[in-house]
């Protein structure tokens, strides 16, 4: 398994969160796939929602592009 983030780094802040079933399931399946901690994964989730976010405040576009069959789709965030 993979090595925490937490413990090579300093903790500027601790949470706590209630996750809904869904959430909580996608977070499981995260950790099997990945081999991530679940702070790991809720650090990297909020660097990418805070660029993704950043991005589009500045006027830019999030788009995914399959690699197989090149079509490409714009992603929106509600």
């Amino acid at each position: 398994m993979a090595a925490s983030t937490e413990s090579r780094t300093q903790v500027a802040e601790r949470i706590t969160v209630a996750l809904v079933p869904k959430v909580a399931a996608e977070l499981q399946r995260l950790q099997d796939r990945t081999d991530l901690s679940k702070t790991d994964l809720t650090n990297r989730a909020i660097t990418l929602y805070e660029f993704i976010d950043s991005q589009i405040q500045a006027g830019g576009e999030v788009l995914i592009r399959n690699g197989e069959t090149g079509e490409t789709q714009l992603v929106r965030f509600l």
